[in-house]
């Protein structure tokens, strides 16, 4: 049975859900992933988000989402200009993901002394699936609260964080753990969430032993 956002179509600022909505949200899960508007960003297009960017609107909804900018402002026609405003330095190029959907971009940010990087594809009807974040393969529609945290891969340590998650009554939704090398003893863990995730669990988190770095991102 198909959705009702499915049939009518979401509230969308550009010809295509897929190539501005889209990519929009993809590119808003990125700017919450770094917690604000980064220095410097390319975007890597892929397939026919690498043939329409322009003529799409794609290129103004990326640079959009990345300035903050919600889905149904006006102000995502002049992006570009914000963006040069704002001191955010962008970039777009080809690339090749391989076997992926024909609408995905691959978005790298750099700010201060870090940098980030997703991978996320536009659907249809404005749904997104990222289906990377920092080389961590995942597969998160943007729109649950998320954790990303890196842990020790050692026996008790993932029980140890599920029980300080849950400790205030913190559902988990879903959990993709992923080891980073089985010699360096490392694990990524990408934990979906019910609800909203209270800054006194994420200080909790941080303070485990087993934890080497937690990341929160609000949902889109």
């Amino acid at each position: 049975m198909s959705s009702i956002l499915e049939i009518i179509g979401p509230s969308m600022i550009g010809p295509s859900s897929s190539h501005t909505l889209g990519a929009m949200r993809i590119s808003r899960f990125a700017y919450n992933l770094v917690g604000s508007i980064p220095q410097k960003v390319i975007f890597y297009l892929h397939g026919s988000f690498q043939d329409t960017y322009i003529g799409h609107g794609t290129w103004l909804a990326l640079i959009a989402g990345l300035c903050g900018i919600k889905t149904d402002e006006p102000r995502v026609s002049k992006a570009n200009e914000i963006a040069k405003n704002l001191g955010m330095e962008y970039e777009f190029e080809p690339i090749d993901l391989g076997n992926v959907h024909p609408n995905t971009v691959k978005i790298v940010t750099y700010k201060d002394n870090a940098h980030h990087e997703i991978i996320g594809s536009s659907i249809g009807a404005g749904r997104i699936v990222i289906t990377s974040i920092d080389s961590v393969g995942c597969e998160l529609n943007g729109e649950y609260p998320t954790l990303l945290i890196e842990n020790e891969d050692i026996p008790g340590a993932l029980s140890s964080i599920i029980r300080t998650i849950s400790i205030n009554g913190t559902n988990i939704a879903r959990l993709n753990l992923n080891r980073a090398s089985k010699y360096l003893k490392l694990a990524s863990a990408v934990i979906e969430l019910d609800n909203e995730v209270p800054n006194s669990t994420i200080k909790s988190l941080k303070m485990l032993d087993v934890v080497k770095s937690v990341m929160y991102v609000k949902p889109i």
